[in-house]
């Protein structure tokens, strides 16, 4: 499973919308690594925002 993968599947678990910090939490992974999938997940449009800085999956 690639990064991306694995940071929307943790945002699809999730019953809440989750920051970046919560999921470097939760995965284990670096920020720096989240922060770049993250970028190409919301390019991609398969995560939105619903509060500011929060992100769930599409």
């Amino acid at each position: 499973m690639n990064t991306e993968d694995q940071i929307l599947e943790t945002l699809k678990q999730s019953e809440k919308p989750m920051n970046a910090g919560q999921l470097v939490e939760k995965t284990g992974l670096d920020r720096k690594v989240v922060d770049k999938a993250m970028t190409n997940l919301k390019k991609e449009e398969k995560i939105i925002s619903p509060i500011r800085c929060f992100w769930t999956a599409k």
